[in-house]
């Protein structure tokens, strides 16, 4: 389905979680903002499967989300690929 999203996160010890969840906005021009917004916090806060999951920040390497949002803050740098 189109509004299906996933996010990997990446921990500093290694290991992962994935997580698959619905779109969370309505418009694509309030990404930016919210991700601001989330990105000022001290903890990554999700709901999953009935319970609040608290990751801070400082235990995350880097999570990847897919696909990408339409529209990204202009600090975002677009269209890069991964190189090993």
């Amino acid at each position: 389905m189109d509004d299906d999203r996933h996010m990997v996160i990446y921990f500093m010890d290694g290991s992962n979680t994935k997580l698959s969840f619905p779109k969370q906005v309505r418009s694509d021009e309030t990404v930016p903002i919210r991700l601001d917004a989330a990105l000022d916090k001290p903890a990554l806060i999700v709901e999953a499967d009935g319970g609040v999951m608290a990751i801070p920040f400082a235990n995350i390497k880097y999570i990847r989300i897919y696909p990408a949002p339409k529209v990204l803050p202009d600090y975002v740098i677009k269209h890069a690929h991964v190189e090993d």
